[in-house]
C-alpha cells in the first residue's frame, strides 16, 4: 500500500515521502502512531499543494541540515570497547556510541538519524549521519581494544606457555633419539660357543 510519510523513517523514508509498505505494516504501525495517512489522490493533492507552499520553508531546512552536516567535516572516532582474546567485542558498537562520542566532542546529535552496522570485532567502520534527505555525512568509525595492555599481557602469557611446551616436547623428542642411537652403537654379544662333546679314550 501506497503511505504518505508524516516525519523522517531512517531504512524507509522522509516526511512527505510516498512510500510502498506492507499493508499490516501500514495500517497497524505508522497510520496508528501518526507517522504516515494512506496516500489517496486526495491525500497526494493535497500534499502537492502544501509542498509547492513550502518551497521556501524546505529550501531553508536543507539549507540548516548542510550547516549541521558542516560540523561533522573531517570528523573520524576512536571508541574502545572491550574485546577478548580472540578479538571479538563484548556486545557491540552501534549508533548510541556514535552519539556518545559525538557528544563528547560537543556535537549534539540525535541517535535516532545515525546508522552503523554493529561492530563486534574492532577494525574500521563508517557511521551515516542523516540530517536530511539529500544530506549524509560519512564518519569514519574505529574501534580499538580497551584492555589492550590486559590482552598483549595474556597474548605473551599464551605464547610463553606455549614456547616452554614445545622446548619440553623438543627435549623429550632429544633425548629419546639420543636413547635410541646409544641401544644401535652397543655392539651385540657374541653367541656363546658350544661345548665339543667329549671324546673316549
Amino acid at each position: 500500500m501506497e503511505i504518505i510519510l508524516k516525519e523522517d523513517i531512517i531504512g524507509l523514508g522522509y516526511k512527505n515521502d510516498i512510500v510502498n509498505v506492507k499493508s499490516g505494516y501500514g495500517r497497524n504501525y505508522l497510520i496508528p502512531q501518526g507517522k504516515g495517512v494512506i496516500a489517496s489522490p486526495m491525500a497526494k493533492k493535497i500534499l502537492a499543494e502544501n509542498l509547492k507552499q513550502q518551497a521556501h520553508k524546505l529550501a531553508a531546512i536543507k539549507a540548516d541540515a548542510e550547516k549541521k552536516a558542516e560540523t561533522l567535516a573531517g570528523v573520524a572516532l576512536e571508541i574502545a570497547a572491550k574485546v577478548s582474546t580472540t578479538g571479538q567485542l563484548y556486545g557491540s558498537v552501534g549508533a548510541n556510541q556514535v552519539a556518545e562520542e559525538l557528544k563528547k566532542l560537543g556535537k549534539e546529535v540525535d541517535r535516532k538519524i545515525i546508522t552503523m552496522k554493529e561492530a563486534k570485532t574492532i577494525g574500521d567502520f563508517v557511521a551515516l549521519v542523516h540530517f536530511h534527505k539529500e544530506v549524509t555525512v560519512e564518519v569514519p568509525v574505529k574501534v580499538v581494544a580497551e584492555n589492550a595492555a590486559e590482552l598483549k599481557a595474556a597474548a605473551e602469557e599464551e605464547a610463553a606457555i606455549r614456547a616452554a611446551a614445545e622446548a619440553k616436547a623438543a627435549a623429550a623428542a632429544a633425548a629419546e633419539a639420543a636413547e635410541e642411537a646409544a641401544e644401535e652403537e652397543t655392539p651385540a654379544e657374541a653367541p656363546a660357543e658350544e661345548e665339543a662333546p667329549a671324546t673316549e679314550e
